[in-house]
């Protein structure tokens, strides 16, 4: 009986220590499924988020940046400048190119009303020539001289001089088209 009692009780020890060995496997490779998990959602999540930035730099880089300027026979290239009013101002400009009637004001720029109201960003700017400026939201502006106050930058034309821009605008009134596309 005796016998009997110790085998029982070595098979029971026996039965526990497997039931306990393999419980610890089963939490281990539960941790390890866990942890497999873990490691594809964070990569999954770091792929997205690659992937989101890879789409805005693309959009960044597919945003229209330039736009044209024609004055009778001699056209422009002007740079948008970055912020919602030259957002806005292309928008309008996609929609379909934009002609203004422009008049001499102050002997430093020509100006015309465009006819809607575009979002302002103003911050003191001292103007260059070829500065393309939004005023009072409704108003566009080309400067061919320099003057100082609170305007909204809405681009700038490459290379311009004041001596460039006269001999295209002229005195007095000047039809402008503004567009996205350079006319043929």
């Amino acid at each position: 009986m005796k016998t009997y009692r110790i085998i029982f009780l070595l098979l029971l020890c026996i039965s526990f220590l497997l039931a306990a060995c393999s419980g610890k496997e089963k939490k281990t490779d539960e941790r390890s499924e866990t942890t497999g998990v873990t490691e594809t959602i964070t990569t999954a999540m770091a792929t997205e988020k690659e992937t989101q930035e890879q789409e805005k730099q693309e959009e960044k880089n597919m945003k229209q940046t330039n736009f044209y300027i024609t004055a009778g026979d001699t056209t422009f290239t002007a740079v948008f400048a970055d912020n919602s009013s030259a957002d806005a101002f292309c928008n309008l400009l996609a929609d379909a190119p934009l002609t203004i009637s422009m008049k001499d004001y102050g002997n430093f720029e020509k100006v015309g009303e465009i006819g809607q109201t575009l979002p302002k960003n103003d911050e003191q700017i001292t103007t260059e020539p070829g500065d393309v400026i939004l005023y009072l939201g409704s108003s566009i502006t080309i400067y061919y001289d320099t003057n100082s106050w609170n305007f909204t930058r809405l681009g700038k034309i490459e290379n311009a001089t004041k001596d460039g821009l006269l001999s295209a605008f002229g005195k007095g009134n000047v039809t402008v088209t503004f567009s996205l596309s350079k006319p043929q």
